[in-house]
């Protein structure tokens, strides 16, 4: 009997609600673990956020993609990159920028825009030109995804003996009471375990979303453009509401643009590479496929909305927060009513 529920419609929905959550808490610890091994050895707050925290948030999008790469199941990797980078933009960040709009320090936010943005003219030449992408699409992703990292950890380098030797007085200053440093052990134990959980997630949200999907006659590319999405988009907004609440919106800021550089390059490319893939021919619009129409439209839109007027003013506005997101209730509206 519990074998046939959990072969049921209704036992799909429970799996795929335990393979969020276990994305979520997953996603949690890994990146406590990641931090809390940064921080020991001196790494800087900055490039704590932009990689460590960002990759670890992304994680859930890679686990899945992969999966669904490596299952064949393209329109599903593809669908689920593109809608977690304007999920991001257009529901999460959009959130805190409504509720909490402020100041950010544009140097800061340069570089990963700039990488954004040259990685998705890339994607999308290629999505336009050919509606194919190939193996050396996503090496050349990955690529770019490489290069990114290692500019953070140059510029990282540069100021970490000052950051260090910051610490180590500090250190020296406090008393042995004031100390409160978690064992190695434990950030070791939080990373694994943690990666352990999103894989097994990232396994029930892939399996079980798939099921549904096919239950409810609806696409599976639908499905990933918007509830696989907001499922593997989880962990930024935990983390873009834990930044709120501690008046570090900015780093929130951070940490989605950093994110959906990592969904275009990391998440993308890997899943590329792993088993090439066509755009999904679903949805048409005009006798055009519905992707190139609606989706890279506005997943490009959202960031330029996102990004451009805070580059240029040095900070949010709630303006941009409200159209943002009354943008993404169109988008999900337009996949299912369409």
């Amino acid at each position: 009997m519990i074998a046939a529920f959990f072969g049921s419609f209704a036992g799909n929905i429970v799996l795929f609600i335990v393979g969020l959550l276990l994305l979520i808490k997953g996603g949690d610890w890994f990146v406590d673990g990641a931090t809390g091994i940064a921080e020991r050895f001196h790494v800087p707050e900055l490039l704590i956020g932009a990689t460590v925290v960002s990759i670890g948030t992304t994680l859930p999008e890679v686990m899945v993609s992969a999966s669904s790469a490596a299952q064949g199941l393209g329109d599903m990797a593809y669908g689920n990159a593109i809608g977690s980078i304007i999920c991001n933009t257009a529901l999460v960040a959009a959130l805190t920028i409504a509720i909490k709009p402020s100041k950010v320090e544009r140097k800061s936010l340069f570089v990963p825009v700039a990488f954004f943005f040259a990685a998705a003219a890339i994607y999308v030449v290629i999505a336009y030109s050919s509606q194919y992408f190939s193996r050396t699409v996503g090496i050349i992703l990955l690529l770019i995804f490489a290069a990114y990292m290692i500019l953070n950890i140059r510029d990282a380098v540069k100021g970490s003996t000052i950051v260090s030797k910051q610490a180590d007085t500090a250190e020296e200053s406090e008393s042995e009471d004031d100390k409160k440093v978690k064992p190695m052990w434990l950030d070791i134990l939080l990373l694994v375990v943690g990666a352990a959980l999103i894989t097994l997630g990232a396994n029930l949200l892939i399996d079980n979303g798939t099921a549904i999907a096919s239950y409810l006659g609806v696409p599976n590319s639908v499905i990933a453009l918007t509830f696989v999405a907001l499922g593997t988009s989880l962990p930024e907004l935990v983390t873009a509401i834990t930044s709120l609440a501690k008046g570090h919106g900015a780093l929130s800021l951070g940490n989605i643009i950093g994110a959906n550089l990592f969904n275009l390059v990391l998440v993308s490319g890997l899943s590329i590479t792993i088993a090439p893939f066509s755009i999904p021919a679903g949805k048409t619009i005009g006798g055009i496929n519905a992707s190139l129409v609606m989706d890279m439209p506005i997943m490009l839109a959202v960031m330029l909305i996102m990004t451009v007027p805070t580059l240029l003013r040095g900070k949010l506005s709630r303006v941009q927060g409200i159209l943002l997101l009354a943008i993404y209730a169109g988008f999900c509206a337009f996949q299912f009513v369409m």
